[in-house]
């Protein structure tokens, strides 16, 4: 059984630089077909002041930390075992190129169902743009497969 005392425990703040060109291969990568995702003209033709992130973007540049699975680690969780379970967003101002966004995630639950046999951790993040505006919060739950 995962400690339940991890609940509550943060994981180190990081930053990440919002890059026209990872903007354009994320959207590329997901099968985006919408211009304002490629096209800086077509983003400001749109009201956009330019590129803006994907939807989901924000995950893929929460996991560009040195060690992505540190809270599964400091768990003492095998990475063999997890399988992603669910993954939420809850947007409030858009994210662009040229942006600098601030990750801060914490263990929020830590539950079991079937006697045990699955076990669910579930980590918020909170990304926060340069103006210290919040932008989105992400809940994703991993599931660990026991016995």
């Amino acid at each position: 059984m995962i400690d339940r005392s991890h609940i509550g425990r943060e994981f180190g703040a990081h930053t990440a630089d919002i890059e026209k060109g990872r903007l354009r291969f994320f959207a590329k990568a997901t099968g985006e077909t919408n211009p304002i995702y490629f096209d800086e003209e077509a983003a400001k033709a749109a009201g956009l002041p330019t590129l803006p992130a994907p939807p989901t973007f924000l995950f893929s540049m929460d996991m560009e930390v040195p060690d992505p699975f540190e809270i599964l680690s400091v768990m003492d969780v095998d990475l063999g075992k997890i399988l992603h379970g669910t993954q939420e967003f809850n947007y409030f101002k858009d994210v662009y190129a040229g942006d600098r966004i601030s990750f801060k995630s914490e263990i929020t639950d830590i539950f079991d169902k079937k006697g045990g046999a699955l076990e669910f951790i579930v980590k918020k993040t909170e990304a926060t743009n340069q103006h210290g505006d919040l932008v989105a919060e992400m809940t994703r739950t991993i599931v660990v497969r026991n016995g």
